[in-house]
């Protein structure tokens, strides 16, 4: 069935669990530039719901054209099931939506970058498909960042830390492929859609900070309840931020009392573990996994 849109409108899609430590800073540096949100999380035991909750009552919330919240006490769906579902909720709409933006809640957008995504989608986003963004992968703590080497994602003719995190929802039977870690969109003959008509796939500089090698969640078990999320705790001396570096404008805004401060240093002991460590990795980095892909 041919999907048909009268104007242009931006849904962003929220799949989550155990976030508390982010996701208030992440869904308010995009709620302001979206039409729509969904908000699924997937059976969180920190303070994750209570956090959406909060930021559902603020009159930014309530003046979106729909903001959903659901909860599921436990995992119900895989995360293929789950992203396929919430894609195929936007059919159920009256004011159907022609691009949707993943948002995982370890994501935060500076302004002029999520400004940049959602214009170029009003402008261009009836001769693009999908949109490929840089990251800035925090590791360690708030102070630090990975090394570009580390990054390996192939997409949009570059390799590094990139994402695809926009997607026309025109491309014929799209659907997803493959579970966490491997997950993608693909359209109706299985072709993943990063690998479609290389015309319609735009890079843009338009990066957000990606804090999925730090704690996510402000529950000592939090982490440990999502599947995979261990491995992603990574012990690395990463690089500092320069002097003149500003952070996502999110993070200075007013929050309520109980969002944890993104401003927490690693410890000592997280310190010199990644010290012994962290050798090992740039060694394996540069002479060991050249061409080695990584997701998608």
């Amino acid at each position: 069935m041919e999907i048909l849109f009268f104007d242009m409108k931006i849904v962003a899609h929220v799949l989550l669990k155990n976030e508390s430590s982010f996701v208030w800073y992440s869904i308010m540096s995009v709620l302001p530039y979206v039409d729509r949100i969904r908000i699924w999380d997937m059976g969180s035991t920190d303070d994750t719901l209570k956090i959406v909750e909060e930021i559902k009552k603020t009159k930014l919330a309530q003046s979106k054209e729909f903001f959903e919240v659901k909860h599921y006490k436990e995992v119900q769906f895989s995360e293929k099931e789950s992203r396929q579902k919430m894609l195929d909720a936007e059919n159920n709409v009256k004011s159907e939506t022609n691009w949707f933006i993943v948002l995982d809640a370890d994501e935060i957008w500076w302004d002029s970058s999520i400004k940049l995504l959602t214009d170029t989608i009003k402008n261009e986003g009836d001769k693009l498909e999908s949109i490929v963004v840089p990251t800035v992968n925090m590791i360690g703590d708030m102070f630090h960042f990975q090394e570009k080497q580390a990054g390996r994602y192939h997409l949009a003719g570059r390799v590094g830390h990139y994402a695809l995190r926009a997607i026309n929802r025109k491309i014929p039977g799209l659907h997803g492929q493959g579970e966490h870690g491997v997950f993608t969109w693909a359209d109706e003959s299985n072709l993943k859609i990063e690998s479609r008509d290389r015309k319609k796939i735009k890079y843009l500089d338009a990066p957000y900070i990606h804090t999925t090698h730090l704690k996510r969640s402000d529950n000592i078990n939090g982490d440990k309840q999502v599947y995979k999320r261990a491995k992603k705790l990574k012990y690395e001396i990463g690089i500092d931020v320069p002097k003149n570096f500003y952070y996502p404008e999110v993070f200075f805004r007013d929050k309520p009392s109980f969002v944890k401060s993104p401003w927490e240093k690693m410890s000592i002991v997280y310190g010199l573990k990644s010290a012994v460590v962290t050798p090992l990795k740039k060694f394996r980095r540069r002479y060991l996994m050249k061409g080695v892909k990584h997701g998608y």
